[in-house]
């Protein structure tokens, strides 16, 4: 009889799958038919097979490299910003925070006289991943009604405290803990290869995770749930400080100018080294974001995405792309570094620092057009800012900006001695942000940030950078 039952069950099991395979449009499927269509619409030719045999042999960047556009290309700047050195995020995605730094580091040698200066990114990184667990924890607890599967949960448990983030997460941190120089908190192995301690430090805060949920659906009190909470952000400043090292609550500064003069040792505590010795305020820079499909000159404002749980969620001013670069060229003939947020993956020569559209020519390997606008390669997932550097130069023929000299935090190794040359086509297309002093704004720019912003969903494909940058 059992055995009987169970028949039943497969034949009705079997019957349910043929009748929904039924019901799939046959013209949808790859056939054999199709396959062979397809499979007879292409002839290869002697170039063709050439092309394959080089691609199979080689890498396709190389292959795709236009050489003509070469032969034009110069590392040549009508204007430079006296700058010094280049850091190095080597493996982490802290390069938000590298190029928030240099953007002030030039500030830092041109008042004391120095060869060359560093801020420590290690010492901000330590409190952006506490401050991240923290806002992450609190958030878990907010959310307890939530499905998992609901789609702001989903980003919450995708990235707990990943290495990506903004402009704006410097400025909280750097107002919350001030700075170092590198020496007081200098690199670490897991500082510059943050993967495999990020996905421990993930996996103990998801765990915390379903932990806070149980308790705040069992009508936990908020005091209980305060008290877990400090407990296991206890357990994530250790896991913090084993990878990092512990930050410092005070150091002492000397240091030796381009005379070989040398300072009297000073102690400061890492606020007041940023008062003191930086004192630059960076309430006065303001982000202005190139979102087509968005409305332009209107504030817009990317919701639960901010680094530290009382700060306020990123704001920008969505403005057109003209506008961006006259005020981006603007701050650099004024000598202020100009920190930018783009698409370091699209039609790039890694190896020799150039930005362009024409260097990697990859329709002529393939022989088709690959071309989308800019609004529908963001709202594809085409593109998205996923990499900030910093302008430090300009290179301006008949009153217009040609190429943008362009510092990067990879070391000298990468691109043209740690520099990128950024053509003006590719600034069109693939540049997202800029960070601009608010000196050099109209008024009308400056009075959107007194409007009501248009809020974003923590899942916009523009807030790609806040998550994970490269």
């Amino acid at each position: 009889m059992r055995f009987l039952q169970k028949s039943v069950i497969i034949v009705l099991l079997l019957t349910g799958f043929i009748h929904i395979f039924a019901r799939i449009p046959t013209e949808a499927s790859l056939t054999e038919d199709l396959i062979e269509e397809i499979r007879n619409s292409i002839s290869l030719g002697p170039r063709d097979r050439a092309m394959m045999n080089a691609l199979t042999s080689n890498e396709l960047p190389e292959i795709a490299l236009n050489r003509e556009f070469l032969t034009k290309h110069n590392n040549l700047f009508s204007h430079k910003i006296e700058t010094s050195g280049i850091t190095d995020q080597e493996k982490s995605g802290r390069c938000w925070l590298f190029a928030g730094l240099n953007t002030l580091r030039p500030k830092v040698i041109k008042k004391y006289n120095l060869k060359d200066f560093e801020f420590s990114e290690n010492y901000l990184f330590f409190w952006d991943k506490m401050e991240k667990a923290n806002f992450f924890l609190e958030s878990i607890i907010l959310t307890a009604d939530l499905d998992l599967l609901d789609r702001e949960m989903e980003e919450l448990l995708r990235w707990p405290i990943g290495d990506g983030g903004w402009w704006s997460y410097v400025v909280n941190l750097i107002g919350k803990y001030g700075v170092v120089p590198q020496y007081a908190m200098p690199e670490t192995y897991n500082s510059s290869h943050s993967w495999i301690m990020n996905k421990i430090i993930f996996g103990k805060l998801r765990e915390d995770a379903t932990i806070l949920r149980k308790m705040t659906q069992e009508g936990t009190t908020k005091e209980e749930l305060h008290t877990t909470k400090v407990e296991m952000l206890k357990d994530v400043y250790k896991m913090l400080v084993l990878n990092l090292g512990e930050p410092p609550a005070d150091f002492i500064w000397r240091y030796e100018d381009k005379e070989g003069k040398v300072s009297l040792p000073k102690g400061y505590t890492p606020k007041e080294f940023y008062k003191k010795v930086v004192d630059v305020d960076l309430d006065d820079y303001i982000a202005l974001m190139n979102y087509p499909g968005k409305e332009y000159n209107e504030l817009l404002q990317f919701d639960k995405a901010r680094n530290i749980y009382e700060a306020t969620d990123p704001t920008f001013v969505n403005l057109e792309m003209e506008n961006l670069k006259e005020l981006a060229l603007k701050s650099i003939l004024n000598d202020e570094p100009v920190f930018f947020a783009c698409d370091i993956i699209k039609d790039g020569d890694f190896e020799k620092g150039i930005l362009s559209p024409g260097i990697i020519d990859y329709q002529s390997v393939y022989g088709i057009d690959i071309e989308m606008n800019k609004e529908e390669r963001i709202l594809y997932r085409e593109s998205s800012a996923n990499h900030a550097m910093v302008f430090t130069g300009v290179d301006v023929q008949d009153g217009k900006p040609v190429k943008w000299l362009v510092e990067d935090s990879h070391g000298k190794e990468r691109g043209h001695e740690g520099h990128w040359t950024m053509y003006d086509d590719w600034f069109d297309k693939y540049l997202y942000v800029v960070i601009i002093n608010k000196k050099y704004l109209p008024r009308k720019i400056i009075d959107l940030l007194k409007e009501e912003p248009i809020h974003l969903p923590p899942w916009d494909p523009m807030i790609a950078i806040l998550k994970r940058t490269i």
